[in-house]
Protein backbone atom coordinates (compact mmCIF):
# COMPACT_ATOMS: atom_id res chain seq x y z
CA UNK A 1 0.00 0.00 0.00
CA UNK A 2 1.82 3.48 -0.75
CA UNK A 3 -0.45 6.01 1.17
CA UNK A 4 0.63 9.16 0.92
CA UNK A 5 0.09 11.60 4.27
CA UNK A 6 0.72 15.10 2.97
CA UNK A 7 1.73 17.89 4.85
CA UNK A 8 -0.29 19.95 7.20
CA UNK A 9 -3.80 18.35 6.14
CA UNK A 10 -6.83 19.59 8.08
CA UNK A 11 -10.32 19.33 6.44
CA UNK A 12 -12.24 22.08 6.22
CA UNK A 13 -15.95 20.21 6.45
CA UNK A 14 -17.29 18.11 8.79
CA UNK A 15 -18.59 14.52 8.04
CA UNK A 16 -22.42 15.86 7.97
CA UNK A 17 -21.44 18.37 5.31
CA UNK A 18 -18.98 16.64 3.35
CA UNK A 19 -21.84 14.23 3.22
CA UNK A 20 -24.26 17.02 1.77
CA UNK A 21 -21.89 18.44 -0.77
CA UNK A 22 -21.15 14.79 -2.03
CA UNK A 23 -25.06 14.56 -2.65
CA UNK A 24 -24.66 17.97 -4.93
CA UNK A 25 -22.34 16.52 -6.34
CA UNK A 26 -23.80 13.44 -7.64
CA UNK A 27 -27.12 15.32 -8.64
CA UNK A 28 -25.19 17.64 -10.27
CA UNK A 29 -22.58 16.30 -12.76
CA UNK A 30 -25.35 12.95 -13.65
CA UNK A 31 -27.79 16.17 -14.84
CA UNK A 32 -24.56 17.74 -16.54
CA UNK A 33 -23.72 14.57 -18.17
CA UNK A 34 -27.23 13.19 -19.34
CA UNK A 35 -28.06 17.11 -20.78
CA UNK A 36 -24.36 17.39 -22.58
CA UNK A 37 -24.22 13.68 -23.67
CA UNK A 38 -27.80 13.49 -24.44
CA UNK A 39 -28.17 9.85 -22.93
CA UNK A 40 -30.71 8.67 -20.28
CA UNK A 41 -30.83 7.27 -16.75
CA UNK A 42 -30.98 3.58 -16.94
CA UNK A 43 -31.34 0.78 -14.13
CA UNK A 44 -28.05 -1.70 -14.12
CA UNK A 45 -27.27 -5.35 -12.68
CA UNK A 46 -24.91 -5.67 -9.87
CA UNK A 47 -23.83 -8.75 -11.31
CA UNK A 48 -24.17 -10.98 -14.49
CA UNK A 49 -23.38 -14.80 -15.38
CA UNK A 50 -20.17 -15.97 -15.98
CA UNK A 51 -20.96 -17.79 -19.15
CA UNK A 52 -22.14 -14.72 -21.06
CA UNK A 53 -18.55 -12.83 -21.06
CA UNK A 54 -20.30 -9.84 -20.26
CA UNK A 55 -18.21 -9.25 -17.08
CA UNK A 56 -15.33 -6.85 -17.73
CA UNK A 57 -11.93 -8.60 -17.43
CA UNK A 58 -9.81 -5.64 -16.70
CA UNK A 59 -6.41 -6.55 -16.50
CA UNK A 60 -7.13 -9.90 -16.82
CA UNK A 61 -5.95 -10.43 -13.41
CA UNK A 62 -8.37 -9.59 -10.71
CA UNK A 63 -11.03 -12.01 -9.69
CA UNK A 64 -14.21 -11.06 -9.82
CA UNK A 65 -16.24 -12.10 -6.60
CA UNK A 66 -18.39 -15.03 -7.73
CA UNK A 67 -21.26 -17.02 -6.09
CA UNK A 68 -23.67 -19.83 -7.32
CA UNK A 69 -27.56 -19.26 -6.99
CA UNK A 70 -30.44 -21.29 -5.60
CA UNK A 71 -32.87 -20.93 -8.45
CA UNK A 72 -30.13 -21.75 -10.97
CA UNK A 73 -27.61 -24.66 -10.31
CA UNK A 74 -25.01 -25.28 -11.82
CA UNK A 75 -24.18 -21.84 -13.07
CA UNK A 76 -21.53 -19.10 -11.80
CA UNK A 77 -22.30 -15.72 -11.07
CA UNK A 78 -20.28 -12.56 -10.51
CA UNK A 79 -20.22 -9.02 -9.29
CA UNK A 80 -19.29 -7.13 -11.99
CA UNK A 81 -16.21 -5.04 -12.65
CA UNK A 82 -17.90 -3.15 -14.39
CA UNK A 83 -20.28 -2.73 -17.42
CA UNK A 84 -18.29 -2.24 -20.01
CA UNK A 85 -20.03 -4.86 -22.29
CA UNK A 86 -23.22 -5.27 -20.67
CA UNK A 87 -24.37 -1.37 -22.21
CA UNK A 88 -23.33 -2.12 -25.25
CA UNK A 89 -25.51 -4.84 -25.58
CA UNK A 90 -28.28 -2.67 -23.36
CA UNK A 91 -28.06 0.19 -26.54
CA UNK A 92 -29.52 -2.58 -28.79
CA UNK A 93 -31.69 -4.83 -26.30
CA UNK A 94 -33.62 -1.25 -24.82
CA UNK A 95 -33.81 0.05 -28.73
CA UNK A 96 -31.82 3.06 -28.68
CA UNK A 97 -31.22 4.69 -31.90
CA UNK A 98 -28.20 6.41 -33.61
CA UNK A 99 -26.78 9.19 -31.24
CA UNK A 100 -28.85 8.09 -28.07
CA UNK A 101 -27.36 6.30 -25.05
CA UNK A 102 -28.04 5.54 -21.28
CA UNK A 103 -25.85 6.24 -18.20
CA UNK A 104 -26.36 4.49 -15.27
CA UNK A 105 -25.08 3.86 -11.78
CA UNK A 106 -22.51 1.05 -10.97
CA UNK A 107 -21.45 -0.28 -7.91
CA UNK A 108 -18.82 -3.12 -8.27
CA UNK A 109 -16.25 -4.91 -6.02
CA UNK A 110 -12.76 -5.43 -6.88
CA UNK A 111 -11.54 -7.46 -4.27
CA UNK A 112 -7.59 -7.66 -5.33
CA UNK A 113 -7.21 -3.96 -5.99
CA UNK A 114 -4.49 -2.40 -4.37
CA UNK A 115 -5.52 0.03 -1.62
CA UNK A 116 -4.02 3.84 -1.30
CA UNK A 117 -5.28 6.89 -1.66
CA UNK A 118 -7.18 6.79 -4.30
CA UNK A 119 -8.21 3.01 -4.80
CA UNK A 120 -10.44 1.03 -2.71
CA UNK A 121 -12.40 -2.38 -3.21
CA UNK A 122 -15.20 -0.74 -3.76
CA UNK A 123 -16.36 0.80 -7.14
CA UNK A 124 -18.48 3.55 -7.74
CA UNK A 125 -19.04 5.21 -11.21
CA UNK A 126 -21.54 6.65 -13.99
CA UNK A 127 -21.31 4.25 -16.50
CA UNK A 128 -22.30 5.41 -19.75
CA UNK A 129 -22.69 4.74 -23.71
CA UNK A 130 -24.05 5.97 -26.94
CA UNK A 131 -24.60 4.68 -30.38
CA UNK A 132 -22.28 6.18 -32.92
CA UNK A 133 -21.79 5.57 -36.37
CA UNK A 134 -19.06 3.50 -38.05
CA UNK A 135 -17.83 6.62 -39.64
CA UNK A 136 -17.76 8.29 -36.51
CA UNK A 137 -15.20 5.76 -35.08
CA UNK A 138 -12.12 8.13 -34.99
CA UNK A 139 -10.54 10.47 -32.75
CA UNK A 140 -12.24 13.63 -33.24
CA UNK A 141 -15.38 12.10 -31.86
CA UNK A 142 -13.65 11.21 -29.28
CA UNK A 143 -12.12 14.14 -28.34
CA UNK A 144 -15.33 15.65 -28.77
CA UNK A 145 -17.25 13.79 -26.14
CA UNK A 146 -13.98 14.01 -23.83
CA UNK A 147 -14.07 17.78 -23.97
CA UNK A 148 -18.35 17.27 -23.10
CA UNK A 149 -17.72 15.75 -20.31
CA UNK A 150 -15.14 17.86 -19.04
CA UNK A 151 -17.60 20.68 -19.22
CA UNK A 152 -20.11 18.68 -17.41
CA UNK A 153 -17.09 18.79 -14.46
CA UNK A 154 -16.41 21.87 -15.08
CA UNK A 155 -20.27 22.66 -14.74
CA UNK A 156 -20.41 20.93 -11.30
CA UNK A 157 -17.26 22.42 -10.21
CA UNK A 158 -19.15 25.99 -10.30
CA UNK A 159 -21.37 24.55 -8.63
CA UNK A 160 -20.07 23.22 -5.31
CA UNK A 161 -17.61 26.70 -5.46
CA UNK A 162 -20.97 28.71 -4.83
CA UNK A 163 -21.86 26.33 -1.93
CA UNK A 164 -18.86 26.02 -0.14
CA UNK A 165 -15.85 28.19 -1.64
CA UNK A 166 -13.41 27.55 0.70
CA UNK A 167 -13.24 24.31 0.14
CA UNK A 168 -13.59 23.53 -3.31
CA UNK A 169 -10.71 22.53 -4.88
CA UNK A 170 -9.81 24.56 -8.30
CA UNK A 171 -9.45 23.03 -11.96
CA UNK A 172 -7.99 23.66 -14.57
CA UNK A 173 -10.05 25.27 -17.39
CA UNK A 174 -9.41 22.84 -20.74
CA UNK A 175 -8.04 19.75 -21.05
CA UNK A 176 -5.35 18.56 -23.17
CA UNK A 177 -4.84 15.60 -25.72
CA UNK A 178 -1.44 13.79 -25.82
CA UNK A 179 -0.98 9.90 -26.64
CA UNK A 180 1.05 7.25 -24.72
CA UNK A 181 3.37 6.85 -27.52
CA UNK A 182 4.11 10.74 -27.32
CA UNK A 183 4.82 10.05 -23.31
CA UNK A 184 7.05 7.21 -24.27
CA UNK A 185 8.81 9.44 -26.93
CA UNK A 186 9.05 12.29 -24.59
CA UNK A 187 9.86 10.56 -21.32
CA UNK A 188 11.54 7.20 -22.66
CA UNK A 189 13.39 6.42 -18.91
CA UNK A 190 10.15 7.03 -17.15
CA UNK A 191 7.65 4.70 -16.05
CA UNK A 192 4.08 4.82 -17.57
CA UNK A 193 2.92 5.79 -14.01
CA UNK A 194 5.49 8.79 -13.89
CA UNK A 195 4.95 9.76 -17.06
CA UNK A 196 1.21 10.36 -16.39
CA UNK A 197 1.86 12.50 -13.30
CA UNK A 198 4.82 14.74 -15.72
CA UNK A 199 2.33 15.29 -17.91
CA UNK A 200 -0.26 15.74 -15.45
CA UNK A 201 1.57 18.73 -13.71
CA UNK A 202 1.81 19.71 -16.70
CA UNK A 203 -1.35 20.35 -18.39
CA UNK A 204 -3.27 20.34 -15.15
CA UNK A 205 -5.91 18.33 -17.06
CA UNK A 206 -5.42 15.88 -19.69
CA UNK A 207 -6.48 13.04 -21.46
CA UNK A 208 -3.89 10.23 -22.35
CA UNK A 209 -5.03 8.42 -25.84
CA UNK A 210 -4.33 4.80 -27.67
CA UNK A 211 -3.73 2.46 -24.57
CA UNK A 212 -3.55 -0.87 -24.57
CA UNK A 213 -1.02 -1.87 -27.37
CA UNK A 214 2.44 -1.97 -27.19
CA UNK A 215 4.59 0.58 -27.20
CA UNK A 216 7.69 1.26 -29.99
CA UNK A 217 10.16 1.52 -27.89
CA UNK A 218 9.51 -0.11 -24.54
CA UNK A 219 7.47 -3.06 -26.96
CA UNK A 220 5.36 -3.31 -23.94
CA UNK A 221 1.74 -1.56 -23.19
CA UNK A 222 1.22 1.68 -21.15
CA UNK A 223 -1.36 0.02 -19.07
CA UNK A 224 -3.54 -3.10 -19.68
CA UNK A 225 -6.72 -2.83 -21.09
CA UNK A 226 -9.03 -5.84 -22.12
CA UNK A 227 -9.46 -6.41 -25.52
CA UNK A 228 -12.91 -6.64 -25.65
CA UNK A 229 -14.71 -3.26 -25.26
CA UNK A 230 -12.06 -0.54 -26.14
CA UNK A 231 -10.43 0.05 -29.08
CA UNK A 232 -6.83 0.60 -28.29
CA UNK A 233 -6.50 3.02 -31.01
CA UNK A 234 -9.39 4.95 -29.93
CA UNK A 235 -9.65 5.08 -25.99
CA UNK A 236 -7.97 7.00 -23.52
CA UNK A 237 -8.24 7.98 -19.38
CA UNK A 238 -8.74 11.46 -18.16
CA UNK A 239 -7.01 12.66 -15.31
CA UNK A 240 -5.80 15.65 -13.53
CA UNK A 241 -3.03 17.20 -11.21
CA UNK A 242 -3.77 17.08 -7.43
CA UNK A 243 -1.93 19.13 -6.23
CA UNK A 244 -2.77 18.01 -2.31
CA UNK A 245 -1.20 14.94 -2.62
CA UNK A 246 0.84 15.85 -5.52
CA UNK A 247 -0.10 13.20 -7.77
CA UNK A 248 -2.28 12.84 -10.67
CA UNK A 249 -5.88 11.37 -10.47
CA UNK A 250 -7.74 9.14 -12.80
CA UNK A 251 -11.62 10.46 -13.51
CA UNK A 252 -12.31 8.53 -16.33
CA UNK A 253 -11.64 5.63 -18.60
CA UNK A 254 -13.27 5.52 -21.83
CA UNK A 255 -13.09 5.00 -25.60
CA UNK A 256 -14.82 4.01 -28.69
CA UNK A 257 -15.48 0.88 -28.36
CA UNK A 258 -14.29 -2.32 -30.64
CA UNK A 259 -15.37 -3.26 -33.85
CA UNK A 260 -15.58 -6.44 -35.90
CA UNK A 261 -12.29 -6.28 -37.44
CA UNK A 262 -10.86 -4.29 -34.36
CA UNK A 263 -11.99 -7.16 -31.82
CA UNK A 264 -10.29 -9.96 -33.79
CA UNK A 265 -6.97 -7.96 -33.91
CA UNK A 266 -6.86 -6.97 -30.31
CA UNK A 267 -8.12 -10.68 -28.57
CA UNK A 268 -5.21 -12.47 -31.19
CA UNK A 269 -2.81 -9.59 -29.53
CA UNK A 270 -3.91 -10.45 -25.88
CA UNK A 271 -4.05 -14.50 -26.41
CA UNK A 272 -7.48 -14.46 -26.13
CA UNK A 273 -9.42 -15.56 -29.20
CA UNK A 274 -10.89 -18.47 -26.81
CA UNK A 275 -13.54 -15.59 -26.03
CA UNK A 276 -14.79 -14.97 -29.60
CA UNK A 277 -17.08 -18.02 -28.64
CA UNK A 278 -18.95 -16.14 -26.14
CA UNK A 279 -22.25 -14.90 -26.78
CA UNK A 280 -21.47 -11.75 -26.48
CA UNK A 281 -18.55 -11.43 -28.14
CA UNK A 282 -20.15 -13.99 -31.40
CA UNK A 283 -22.62 -10.44 -31.55
CA UNK A 284 -19.53 -8.43 -31.95
CA UNK A 285 -18.21 -10.24 -34.73
CA UNK A 286 -21.83 -11.04 -36.43
CA UNK A 287 -21.91 -7.07 -36.65
CA UNK A 288 -25.54 -7.69 -34.14
CA UNK A 289 -24.25 -4.59 -31.84
CA UNK A 290 -24.02 -1.02 -32.68
CA UNK A 291 -21.13 0.79 -33.00
CA UNK A 292 -20.65 2.73 -29.74
CA UNK A 293 -18.40 4.94 -27.17
CA UNK A 294 -18.83 4.87 -23.42
CA UNK A 295 -16.99 4.88 -20.35
CA UNK A 296 -16.65 5.04 -16.28
CA UNK A 297 -16.75 8.02 -14.74
CA UNK A 298 -15.45 7.63 -10.49
CA UNK A 299 -18.27 8.83 -8.41
CA UNK A 300 -16.30 8.85 -5.30
CA UNK A 301 -13.22 10.16 -7.22
CA UNK A 302 -14.65 13.29 -8.66
CA UNK A 303 -16.11 14.09 -4.90
CA UNK A 304 -12.82 13.62 -3.24
CA UNK A 305 -11.32 15.62 -6.62
CA UNK A 306 -13.14 18.87 -5.86
CA UNK A 307 -13.78 18.41 -2.28
CA UNK A 308 -9.60 18.41 -1.80
CA UNK A 309 -9.72 15.34 0.24
CA UNK A 310 -6.62 13.67 1.09
CA UNK A 311 -8.53 9.88 1.05
CA UNK A 312 -11.32 8.69 -1.04
CA UNK A 313 -12.26 7.20 2.47
CA UNK A 314 -12.95 10.27 3.30
CA UNK A 315 -16.19 10.15 0.40
CA UNK A 316 -17.23 6.99 0.37
CA UNK A 317 -17.47 4.03 3.29
CA UNK A 318 -15.69 0.91 2.26
CA UNK A 319 -13.01 -1.43 4.29
CA UNK A 320 -9.91 -0.68 4.96
CA UNK A 321 -6.52 -2.20 6.82
CA UNK A 322 -6.52 -1.41 10.58
CA UNK A 323 -2.65 0.10 10.20
CA UNK A 324 -4.30 2.53 6.69
CA UNK A 325 -7.20 3.93 9.21
CA UNK A 326 -4.41 4.65 12.25
CA UNK A 327 -2.15 6.46 9.94
CA UNK A 328 -4.99 8.38 8.01
CA UNK A 329 -6.92 9.15 11.46
CA UNK A 330 -3.42 10.49 12.91
CA UNK A 331 -3.19 12.31 9.56
CA UNK A 332 -6.67 14.02 10.14
CA UNK A 333 -8.18 12.22 7.32
CA UNK A 334 -12.01 11.15 8.10
CA UNK A 335 -12.62 7.96 6.94
CA UNK A 336 -16.06 7.15 6.70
Amino acid sequence: MDLILPKDYHPTLTIRDTEAAIVLIRETFQDRLAEGLGIQRMSAPMFVEKDTGLNDNLNGVERPVAFDMKAIPGDTIEVVHSLAKWKRLALKKYGFGMHQGLYTNMNAIRRDEDLDNFHSIYVDQWDWEKVISKSERNLDTLEVTVNQIFKAIKETEKEVAARYPSSTYRLADHVSFITTQELEDRWPDLSPEEREDKIAQEEKAVFIMKIGDKLKRSGKPHDGRAPDYDDWGLNGDLIFWYEPLQRKLEISSMGIRVSEESMREQLKKAGCEDRASLPFHKMILNGELPYSIGGGIGQSRLCMLLLGKAHIGEVQASIWPEDMLKKCEEDHMQIL
